[in-house]
């Protein structure tokens, strides 16, 4: 097995305050993935190569950051992360962690969505 991360999903309460916040964020568009006649569920994803596994992951042990609840994070890569960063609260979230570094591997923002979801972006700059 290669790389087994493949897919990543954030649940959310308000589908299109979250999706606002996203694309605002992150500077892109979401797409329809869920057959919009099913109204038990509704998905919007973000771009990608479904053919192509892009992604990789570790365990995390980190103080003030307890396991359970809202304790897995999904970091979105950038040029620099700062810039989405900066994008945050205006879109209706908040910084946890400004940019800071992590030395020889970048950068990273931590931010919390209008859902009350934890974030990061990540940067080499």
């Amino acid at each position: 097995m290669s790389n087994p991360v493949c897919w990543f999903e954030i649940y959310v309460n308000d589908m299109a305050r979250a999706k606002q916040f996203y694309q605002t964020v992150l500077g892109t568009e979401l797409s329809q993935l869920s057959d919009p006649t099913d109204t038990s569920m509704e998905m919007w994803t973000f771009p990608s190569d479904m053919n192509q596994y892009g992604s990789t992951g570790t365990l995390v042990k980190m103080n003030g950051a307890p396991a359970g609840g809202n304790s897995t994070i999904i970091y979105f890569s950038s040029e620099d992360c700062a810039i989405e960063g900066a994008r945050v609260a205006a879109a209706g979230g908040q910084i946890h962690q400004a940019k800071m570094s992590i030395g020889e591997h970048g950068h990273i923002v931590l931010a919390i969505d209008t859902e009350g979801n934890m974030f990061g972006i990540h940067s080499m700059k």
